[in-house]
């Protein structure tokens, strides 16, 4: 496993990710006003997978690119990266606020630093390290506002709240995991953890809600629509960066989401500017900077 290299497209791959998942939760919205959670969750997993699974035969089906093979890693990778955070989110959103659901994604990057340091080369803990992603965490507070941890009043809250942190570990274990993969072609990773993450989400969606109602067209075309793009398109992306630049850099994509979320709601929903986006911004790229300052050192002295 070589040190992570991290490059300018590695930047813009991670940019690229923040505004695609940013624009999600747009969507994912629409889609749970016809179809039950795990029903959403499944319908994501399965249309990206369809998709990976066509480009990955175009491109000539080859999955373990080495001798070396690890199916029950890579079974385990899939389920932590794709099945269960999705079912754990989708069930945890019921019961916490939006704002809560924000923090705990932010986490991810905190819950990596210190796993990464212990298991990955090249990702040592340091100071400036440690003191970015703490900037940025705070400026999702900054961005969420007061109301970030504020009680929901249901009586279920204490167990949405763990679902949440749940699935940002899992995000965070899977990202360790994936880069400890031997090696593997992208797209081939990228299909095996859709089609693993279906088989394990589709039977519980089926037991806990029963067959599902037709959403219509519409419900339809959004269902499919976040399968392929911020799924199966974003999946591979992940895994791109992942495998190249290291889990700690990819964990920087769970600060920007949260804020292209914000800003999103504002251009395309109407909904009210807050000067809190740009206090949060500030302190999210002073984060960036203070975490990456070694890899932008390298960067430009490369250009």
């Amino acid at each position: 496993m070589q040190d992570p290299e991290i490059t300018w497209k590695s930047w813009a791959m991670v940019g690229l990710l923040g505004l695609v998942w940013g624009g999600t939760f747009m969507f994912q919205e629409i889609a749970l006003r016809s179809t039950p959670p795990f029903w959403v969750a499944t319908a994501r997993i399965g249309f990206a997978a369809v998709l990976t699974w066509a480009v990955w035969r175009a491109r000539g089906g080859r999955m373990f690119t080495s001798s070396d093979s690890a199916w029950g890693l890579l079974f385990v990778t899939s389920l932590l990266s794709a099945a269960m955070p999705f079912m754990l989110l989708a069930w945890g959103q019921q019961f916490v606020t939006s704002g809560f659901t924000g923090v705990s994604m932010a986490t991810v990057a905190l819950i990596v630093l210190p796993i990464a340091h212990f298991v990955i080369p090249g990702e040592r803990l340091s100071w400036r390290k440690t003191a970015g992603f703490c900037v940025g965490f705070a400026g999702v507070l900054v961005l969420i506002g007061p109301g970030a941890l504020r009680p929901s009043g249901d009586a279920m809250e204490l167990w949405g709240r763990l679902a949440c942190i749940g699935a940002a570990g899992c995000y965070a274990v899977s990202s360790i995991i994936m880069r400890r993969l031997p090696p593997l072609d992208p797209f081939g990773l990228s299909f095996a953890t859709l089609a693993f993450g279906t088989l394990f989400v589709a039977p519980l969606a089926l037991a806990t809600h029963g067959l599902p109602a037709s959403p219509g067209a519409k419900g339809f075309a959004v269902l499919a629509l976040i399968g392929l793009v911020p799924t199966a398109g974003a999946n591979l992306l992940r895994i791109l960066v992942i495998r190249s630049a290291g889990p700690v850099f990819m964990s920087l994509t769970n600060y920007q989401v949260p804020l292209w979320s914000v800003a999103l709601g504002i251009l395309f929903l109407g909904e009210d500017f807050r000067w809190s986006l740009i206090a949060a911004l500030g302190l999210i790229l002073v984060g960036l900077a203070l975490s990456q300052w070694g890899a932008f050192q390298r960067l430009f002295r490369r250009a």
